[in-house]
């Protein structure tokens, strides 16, 4: 007896038989095609993204007076929203409560630059003194190696044997370089304090056109997700840290009144300013230190323990203290982080260092959300970008729908 034949598996005569599902040869060309795209896109998006990299100091420094004011102000909108959100929730107007959050800033600014230069101005008579100390001192070291100094004039002999002449070009002293750069830096901080007041004021308007104003409920979701994660973890880490160079700054200034190192107070500040910059804060503060104790003490053993003991301090603060306390979830690499210091230090300067880890952090939360590039993989011909978090907030989004 023949078996049964359902109608499903009854093929016409002269007809082809059924494929298989799975081997459709246009779906698998479909499939390469849109592979093919996407790797082409990615590399366009690579190589606009390194073409960004390399002409944007260009543009950024030349449009300073611009571009260094906006950045700065988009800073302290991430930093200070959150002060502004809680002054708001205690029943203050958001327009009063963004005035009060940026003049809490100014304030503390204020008085750390107080705290400084104050004793910094007293000490300002005892520079030349300090300097002929200095220059003592390293004229002590000249004569225990006075090899070095041969050495040195031989080389530069050598140097001006051809009989070339040299050309002394006159720089502006210090004080033409200050009234210089006086009215620049005062158009600069107005406009940075505007645009500031202007952004926290504005910071709700913002977060309800981007939750409402997508057509897609899960992009909203995702943008929201992206704007709160950068403002917290930018904010929470300036907070953090704010905190941990205070407690150096105090520890600085009592170990220099034990030492009895003058100003003390002001070393303390000045040590919890420059502990904002990684890596190069430190490293100043030691030679300020060192160049200080050798210019006021009688020998170079004796003025270098101020600065060994904050290098002592340092050491244990920077291996032990600030990782347990901001933990993985501020932990960056000190690759990216000295980059990003050299990249915007040769951009805007000192302003640039002071702004280039809270942009590392901003552009960091950034990708954690989006996807970091896979540069790597992408040479071997993986995907650019890994994008699950499209399909979770597309599925939380539908979770969170109401029926």
């Amino acid at each position: 007896m023949a078996p049964a034949v359902s109608d499903s598996e009854e093929t016409a005569p002269g007809s082809a038989p059924t494929r298989a599902p799975g081997r459709s040869g246009p779906s698998k060309k479909r499939t390469l095609l849109a592979e093919q795209e996407l790797r082409l896109l990615s590399t366009l998006v690579l190589l606009l993204g390194v073409g960004l990299f390399l002409a944007l100091p260009f543009v950024l420094s030349i449009g300073s007076v611009v571009f260094l004011p906006v950045v700065t102000a988009l800073v302290l909108t991430v930093i200070l929203s959150p002060l502004a959100d809680k002054l708001n929730g205690w029943g203050l107007p958001n327009a009063l409560a963004s005035v009060a959050a940026l003049m809490f800033f100014f304030a503390i600014l204020v008085l750390a630059l107080a705290l400084i230069l104050q004793p910094a101005v007293a000490l300002f008579d005892d520079v030349p003194a300090m300097a002929q100390g200095v220059m003592a001192r390293f004229g002590e070291l000249r004569e225990r190696f006075a090899w070095i100094a041969t050495l040195n004039e031989q080389l530069a002999a050598l140097m001006n044997s051809n009989g070339s002449r040299e050309v002394v070009l006159a720089a502006p002293s210090l004080l033409e370089q200050v009234a210089f750069a006086t009215p620049s830096l005062i158009l600069e901080t107005i406009l940075t304090l505007l645009m500031a007041y202007f952004m926290i004021e504005a910071r709700v308007r913002l977060r309800q056109r981007l939750l409402f104003g997508r057509a897609s409920f899960g992009t909203s979701i995702k943008a929201a997700r992206v704007i709160r994660e950068v403002q917290d973890r930018v904010a929470a880490y300036i907070l953090t840290v704010g905190w941990i160079n205070a407690l150096v700054g105090v520890v600085v200034a009592l170990g220099a009144w034990a030492l009895g190192v003058d100003a003390p107070i002001m070393w303390g500040g000045l040590a919890a300013l420059l502990n904002f910059l990684p890596y190069v804060g430190p490293i100043v503060m030691i030679a300020l230190l060192g160049l200080f104790g050798i210019g006021t003490t009688d020998t170079i053993l004796l003025g270098l323990v101020p600065a060994l003991a904050y290098l002592a301090l340092h050491t244990i603060e920077a291996n032990l203290v600030t990782p347990s306390i901001l933990g993985a979830r501020f932990t960056m690499n000190p690759v990216l982080i000295l980059i990003a210091l050299s990249y915007f230090t040769w951009i805007w300067g000192v302003f640039g260092a002071l702004l280039s880890v809270p942009i590392l952090l901003m552009v960091t939360a950034f990708f954690d959300h989006v996807g970091r590039p896979n540069l790597v993989g992408f040479i071997f011909g993986e995907p650019l970008f890994q994008t699950p978090l499209i399909e979770d907030a597309e599925g939380s989004a539908e979770e969170t729908r109401p029926a």
